[in-house]
């Protein structure tokens, strides 16, 4: 058999990256592990990639995401040289096909397995505001004839009833009963003729509802998935005309980035969602702000991220002065976002003072968001030399820790279990380590 033709636009698009070989099979494995597919590649590998062996179907598209994370740019599958991309992974045709399409995958526990392995993408195409405003695809009608407010107000309320399991049982718990509500109830109504101003009612709401269906995802660590839900969020929210919920899901999407360390998309999201809400309130102001704040900060704009933090604490106090909202962003959610903004900017001591001010004013309802805080303030604590407060504070975040289901929170005791380790002789470690190892889901527990 004769050997292939050297393939000319990997190696191109490698030579442009300045990685070794090494390196290449490196993020490869990384992204592999994002995925939740791990793998091993090494240099030989990238070596027959690059003298026109074709990669496996699976790795292609981990390939292509660690061109254009490093590139920062998208990388199509021709530039690579690689087939097209299946049929099943192009943009879907209708916005209420491809939701009802999308939650009923996440309904079926046979393809759950499918879509966990989606790849989170920094070359995503995010829609403009422009791009999506009244445009809602012509739709089959669904069995009902007519739809009310009535019928919006159920989905509001659904929604509500979701966001307050999903703050105090995590997204694991929540999200199944979401994704069935959407196929069941939500795209139906999307079907159904109605006078003009309840459509758009409800293609809000059900903007709201897919925006929170991806945020839970991202709890629990489906991040390929949550972007699929949340560009569902934002054709919906444009279809409806809706600035609020666009804004808060191109937030959403930004914290998601700056979660997973991608400084450059994080930002360029966080400053679209403030460019698209103009008429924003002092509240909404700091929700926006704020996250600028810290995605400037981890890609080292000192400058802008003081700027911002400085903006959003300005908005606050405007805010709150007007009055307490409970329920949206709040002074603890800005004292978050100020530990962030220390942390990445090397003041450690400075993160764990605002995190501990955040972890004071928090709402008691917002159960997993204070056990994710707390175990992130343990961290903090124990790299600043705080062993002791640190096993305190880890502590503390068990108490909680059984009541919620949750990717993030488990991912962080897998942290703290190797934290720990090189202390194990230390008394409250111990203490720590014994009464974790009797809470924590078995398969996290270090053998």
């Amino acid at each position: 058999m004769a050997n292939p033709e050297p393939n000319a636009g990997l190696e191109r698009l490698y030579r442009e990256t300045g990685w070794t070989l090494r390196q290449f099979a490196q993020e490869i494995n990384r992204l592999g592990t994002e995925r939740g597919t791990p793998l091993r590649y090494r240099e030989p590998s990238v070596h027959q990639w690059l003298k026109g062996h074709m990669p496996k179907e699976d790795v292609r598209p981990l390939i292509l995401e660690a061109l254009a994370r490093r590139l920062r740019r998208p990388v199509a599958h021709s530039e690579a040289r690689f087939p097209t991309a299946p049929a099943d992974q192009r943009r879907d045709p209708s916005t209420v096909e491809g939701l009802l399409d999308l939650g009923r995958q996440d309904m079926d526990p046979s393809r759950r397995s499918v879509l966990s392995v989606a790849l989170f993408s920094v070359a995503l195409t995010v829609p403009e505001w422009p791009d999506v405003v009244g445009r809602m695809e012509a739709a089959q009608r669904g069995t009902r004839t007519r739809i009310g407010m009535a019928d919006v107000h159920t989905v509001s309320a659904m929604t509500e009833q979701l966001s307050s399991m999903d703050d105090q049982f995590g997204g694991r718990t929540a999200r199944p009963l979401a994704a069935t509500f959407l196929v069941n109830t939500v795209a139906p109504f999307l079907r159904t003729d109605g006078p003009e101003d309840v459509r758009k009612a409800m293609m809000s709401a059900a903007s709201d509802l897919c925006y929170l269906t991806g945020y839970m995802a991202v709890d629990e660590g489906l991040h390929g998935l949550a972007q699929r839900y949340y560009l569902k969020a934002l054709e919906l929210a444009g279809a409806s005309e809706d600035h609020l919920t666009y804004c808060t899901t191109l937030r959403g999407m930004s914290v998601q980035a700056v979660d997973l360390n991608q400084g450059p998309m994080a930002k360029r999201l966080a400053d679209a969602a403030a460019a698209s809400s103009p008429q924003a309130g002092p509240r909404m102001r700091a929700f926006l702000a704020g996250q600028q704040a810290h995605a400037a900060a981890q890609i080292g704009d000192r400058r802008s991220a003081l700027m911002f933090l400085q903006e959003a604490e300005v908005a606050m106090d405007k805010a709150e002065s007007g009055g307490k909202a409970f329920g949206s962003y709040d002074p603890a959610s800005l004292n978050y976002h100020t530990s962030q903004v220390r942390f990445e900017m090397g003041d450690v001591h400075g993160a764990v003072a605002a995190m501990q001010e955040s972890d004071r004013l928090r709402y008691s309802i917002y159960r997993r968001t204070r056990v994710k805080e707390r175990a992130i303030l343990a961290e903090r604590q124990l790299a600043v030399g705080h062993l002791e407060a640190a096993c305190q504070t880890w502590g503390l975040a068990l108490d909680d820790y059984p009541l919620v289901n949750s990717g993030r929170i488990d991912k962080r005791m897998t942290d703290m279990f190797k934290l720990i380790r090189p202390h194990a002789r230390n008394h409250d470690v111990q203490a720590l380590y014994e009464r974790a190892r009797e809470i924590v889901r078995p398969e996290l527990v270090p053998s």
